[in-house]
């Protein structure tokens, strides 16, 4: 009898580490990258997303870069939320006097987010495009 609650409480403790391992896994936290393309097939350019996920918001920084035209600065991100591992954020960003907003989805695969960016051409209509950000190590 003693052999079997030992067991018992070998699998419980086993099945609770893996749990906790998976829900880990499932945190869209942490620091993510991929490659923007250029305009007109021009070269892209390396992006970084800081996300952070605390008592189930969604909160991160699109971290400021050097583009073509000059610096630009780190912005938080706006209308974020993590739900059935799917994350959905804005953001904002302010040149010139004029502010473009780009809306983000993707889905969480393990160390993957992929989806789709949506964001105003230069003629105001919307453009899609794909995304594939890796979580960097």
């Amino acid at each position: 009898m003693k052999n079997m609650l030992k067991l018992l409480a070998a699998f419980g403790a086993t099945c609770l580490l893996t749990l906790t391992a998976f829900a880990a896994d499932l945190t869209p936290a942490g620091t993510w990258k991929w490659t923007s393309p250029g305009r007109g097939g021009g070269p892209g350019f390396e992006m970084t997303l800081k996300l952070d996920l605390k008592d189930g918001a969604l909160t991160g920084t699109m971290v400021g870069m050097q583009g073509p035209q000059g610096a630009i600065p780190d912005v938080a991100i706006g209308d974020a939320s993590f739900k059935d591992g799917l994350v959905k954020f804005s953001v904002t960003r302010e040149w010139n006097g004029n502010k473009r907003t780009s809306k983000y989805e993707g889905k969480l695969e393990g160390d993957t987010l992929k989806g789709f960016t949506e964001r105003p051409n230069r003629d105001g209509a919307l453009q899609k495009s794909d995304w594939v950000a890796t979580r960097a190590k």
